[in-house]
Order: structure tokens, then sequence, then C-alpha cells
């Protein structure tokens, strides 16, 4: 563990900040409790995942210096998405191997770039978190946070500290959902299918709880577990360890 409270800039991601925030306020609460200083860049945007997904390079190199600039000074740059950190930390320095300072900075950027839950274990040492949870929950482990970042037993070895909760493993946990970037709005029918396939598993492991560490991921497998009639909920990761749960699983309306 860093032996001072090291400065750490959160990236929000588009979607926890357009569909929830709550993701958001739940990494600073997991990080301020891990001694973390946190702050919040005005500055930061997309990753640039999107356009690099569909073959704009123009616009993710543009996009990847305003991030590059955005996140310059912090000792750590933390993110509750693997495939956003995955971005960064993996294909952000190739993106200016033509520019040798860019690149430099590029590759200093990804050095420093994590995912949230294996921040948390694997550079803050945190061994157990303080939160409750009554219900039994699996684990679907997003394809860019599995193989790019390593991610896998951090969030199993924290959600077993939770007091209350019961721990399912999803046979199918390290299988695509079908959401993939831009894979769900290219390929629709075999994303559908991965989708279908993925929630049955879920619903088969008789949990009442899916989580992962990607809105993509589960606002993808919420949507296809709400139109099979599931009562399953879903949420992030995260809220379940910050013990952050007041509001709506993903997919429900909030109630007032």
């Amino acid at each position: 563990m860093p032996s001072v409270s090291p400065r750490v800039g959160l990236f929000v991601t588009c979607l926890v900040d357009l569909m929830r925030p709550s993701v958001g306020f739940a990494a600073i609460k997991l990080l301020e409790n891990a001694g973390c200083r946190v702050e919040v860049p005005e500055t930061q945007t997309c990753c640039g995942q999107p356009a690099s997904n569909s073959g704009d390079r123009k616009d993710t190199r543009d996009i990847a210096r305003g991030v590059i600039e955005a996140f310059h000074g912090f000792d750590y740059v933390v993110v509750p998405s693997g495939s956003c950190a995955g971005m960064i930390h993996e294909h952000y320095p190739a993106l200016f191997a033509d520019e040798p300072d860019t690149h430099a900075r590029a590759k200093a950027l990804a050095a420093k770039t994590h995912e949230l839950v294996s921040f948390l274990v694997d550079v803050m040492e945190v061994d157990r978190v303080h939160a409750a949870y009554d219900g039994t929950v699996t684990y679907h482990d997003s394809c860019s946070g599995l193989r790019e970042l390593k991610v896998k037993a951090q969030p199993r070895k924290l959600l077993a500290t939770v007091e209350g909760l019961s721990f399912k493993e999803l046979p199918s946990a390290e299988i695509c959902c079908g959401f993939g970037g831009t894979f769900c709005v290219k390929y629709p029918d075999i994303s559908e299918r991965m989708a279908a396939d993925k929630a049955d598993d879920v619903t088969a492991t008789g949990a009442d709880t899916l989580l992962a560490g990607d809105m993509g991921c589960l606002m993808n497998m919420a949507g296809k577990l709400q139109r099979q009639g599931s009562n399953v909920r879903v949420r992030h990761v995260a809220e379940i360890l910050a013990g952050m749960t007041d509001s709506a699983p993903i997919g429900e309306p909030e109630t007032r």
C-alpha cells in the first residue's frame, strides 16, 4: 500500500455519468475509504472507444489527447469500467506510435490507469469492505476487464467480505454477454442470442442479483432479463461493495 495518500483522478465513464451516477459516488466512497484523495476532472470526456471500434482513428486520437491532458499530474487514474480502463491502459500508447512526445505521455497515463476493484485490491491492498447485502449474487466478468486487465479474483475477494451476501458462481462468467461496445449495433442478431444465453445462465444460478464491473454489460443484461420477465436485480459491483444500494437496480425506474 502506498505510504502516503495517493492523488487519484476518477475517470467516470460516459455511461456512469449519463445513466448511473450512483456508481461514480460509490467509487469515490470506496477510494476514500482506502485512503485516497479523489478528484474528478471536469474536462474529462469519453475515452474514445466507440470511435476506435468504428475505425475513426482521427477522432480517437483527438479524444485521447484530451484525456491525457485532463489526467496529467495524478498519481493514479481509476475507472469503474474494465472496458474504458482497458482502452486507456492497452490502446492509448499505440495511437501515438508516430508521435514520440505524445506516445511517452500516453504510456505514462496507461501505466497508472487501473480498473476500480483491481486498484483497491492490487494497489491499495484492500482485503475487506464494511458493507452488507441481504441477497444471493452472481458475477459476470466483462471481456475487457478479464482479458486485457486480468480482473477476475479481485471482485470475488471483496464480495466474500460483504456481510449477509451469498455468492453463486456463474458457469458462463467469462463468456461475452453480447454487448461488446459497438458489436451489438453491428451484429444485433448475434448479440441478441448471446444476451439470451447469458440471461438463461444467470437465471439458472438461482441468484437474485447479477453483478459486473461494466455499465455496458450491465445495461445489456438487465434489458434482456427484463424482457424475459426475470426478477433478477442488476447492479454494478461498486454499489454493493460501498453499501450504496438505495437506488433502484439498473434498468428499473426510480421510485419517488
